[in-house]
């Protein structure tokens, strides 16, 4: 594969981090997605550096550094201030190029490698109980939309393989094997990352109904690729056409929290340990390359346990 170019006029020749960009995108594998926020990060950092008079990382100072992380928070310069999440996030990217140019010699140290934002507090992923789950399944159908049968075997699709929304767009119609008990479906997920997860009954029997009596007639009118999930023109479904039909289908089960489509893959994760799964499994079904990523579903599955204690036992109620 050859080079991309990554193109922004703000950067010189001493700050221009477009063979840092190249190197994720082609050894590493990384997704336009996670480029584009990378760009999109270091700009900020090369206009920091650039307003203190910084003409290469080679004189970038720890101190530089923090200032950055600070900087970040309150805004500079045509930056809006960013919220705590963010700030990790451009820091993560600025951290990463220094590494990158340190372990190919072309610096003679790290001196990003010891500025870390404040630790945040980690926030329990936001779920669906089973009563809400299977009403947001249900309403994916909506009478008289010819496309419901789609909508549904997205929505069948994601809480049963545990997707992100990304490899649900990718998927492709050899990556599905209808003929084992349960179905099996391969995953690309970060870096592409290959891993294999499963479809129940339900979900096949969703996913079959729309491949036989929807999907034909889509991808008549358009450039499928081979795709699973199809827009409305027969063209591969994109993240914001997906979020949309979710939206939508919680708009009618009257759900009244936002749901997403990584909601259903945070409810993938929770009932399975709800229901007994090992977390080793659940990690590998997930795609997380550490069970510690895994076990924040432990802490949500722990949290429901207090609340159904404090709500059902008669001791806890007495006020």
């Amino acid at each position: 594969m050859g080079s991309v170019h990554f193109a922004n006029p703000s950067w010189t020749p001493g700050l221009n981090p477009q063979d840092f960009l190249n190197y994720l995108s082609v050894e590493r594998g990384a997704s336009p997605h996670t480029i584009a926020a990378y760009q999109r990060d270091l700009q900020r950092y090369v206009a920091y550096l650039q307003i203190l008079g910084r003409d290469t990382l080679a004189q970038v100072t720890e101190i530089d550094l923090e200032g950055f992380v600070r900087a970040l928070g309150d805004g500079f310069a045509s930056f809006p201030p960013l919220g705590s999440t963010s700030v990790r996030r451009c820091l993560a990217a600025a951290r990463s190029w220094h590494r990158y140019l340190f372990d190919s010699g072309s610096l003679g140290a790290n001196v990003a490698s010891s500025v870390k934002p404040a630790k945040l507090p980690r926030r329990l992923p936001e779920t669906l109980n089973l009563e809400e789950m299977e009403a947001l399944l249900a309403a994916a159908s909506s009478p008289g939309d010819s496309n419901s049968l789609r909508d549904r075997a997205l929505l069948e699709f994601l809480y049963a393989s545990g997707a992100r929304i990304s490899e649900a767009m990718n998927l492709v119609l050899d990556d599905i094997d209808f003929e084992t008990e349960p179905a099996l479906v391969r995953l690309f997920g970060k870096g592409r990352k290959e891993r294999i997860s499963m479809l129940g009954r339900q979900a096949c029997q969703a996913l079959q109904a729309y491949l036989v009596r929807v999907r034909p007639t889509l991808a008549e009118k358009g450039q499928s690729r081979g795709r699973v999930f199809l827009n409305t023109y027969g063209k591969p479904m994109s993240r914001q056409t997906a979020w949309a039909i979710i939206q939508a289908a919680a708009k009618r089960a009257q759900i009244d929290r936002p749901v997403h489509p990584h909601t259903l893959r945070h409810c993938f994760a929770t009932h399975l340990l709800q229901g007994g799964a090992d977390i080793r499994v659940v990690q590998e079904l997930l795609g997380h390359a550490s069970v510690t990523t895994t076990e924040i579903y432990t802490k949500v599955s722990k949290q429901m346990l207090l609340e159904v204690y404090a709500s059902a036992h008669p001791r806890a109620r007495l006020t």
